[in-house]
């Protein structure tokens, strides 16, 4: 859908404001995605060929709940939602041993996307006072997540 530059900044102001509420639980959910059980212990568990690197996919989720919930009118990045739906599509089987960096890298790839995005809305949330016409790279690839660029 095509829409005017005034429709494009008033959505981009209601995004920032939304950010700017959530900041709190975003957040929190920053610091537990860079925390050692939260990114260090399963990044390790995908060279370890461990089961658990599948634990990132509820994680994955709710990041994705989050990000989703600050514009829900508006549909994320085609990019963004096949790249999270190949790493949270699958289930552990004793036969995904045979192929592990197939069946699982999506999953790490899923992850570091959403947790991109994640640390991208904390930054930006923090840093931006209003939108801004000279875009710094992290807050025109939200703006890219939103449809909004």
């Amino acid at each position: 859908m095509l829409r005017s530059l005034e429709q494009l900044r008033e959505e981009e102001v209601k995004l920032l404001a939304a950010i700017k509420t959530a900041l709190p639980r975003l957040e929190r959910m920053w610091q537990q995605a860079n925390s050692h059980w939260g990114y260090e212990d399963p990044v390790y568990r995908f060279y370890h060929q461990s089961f658990k690197v599948y634990q990132l996919q509820p994680v994955i989720g709710e990041i994705v709940q989050a990000l989703q919930e600050l514009a829900p009118h508006l549909s994320l990045n085609p990019w963004f939602t096949q790249i999270v739906g190949e790493g949270t599509a699958g289930e552990f089987s004793m036969e995904v041993n045979r192929c592990w960096v197939e069946a699982t890298r999506p999953i790490l790839e899923a992850f570091f996307h959403a947790r991109y995005f994640l640390e991208m809305v904390c930054k930006y949330g923090k840093e931006l006072d209003e939108p801004t016409d000279s875009l710094p790279s992290g807050w025109a690839a939200v703006l890219y997540l939103y449809g909004l660029r």
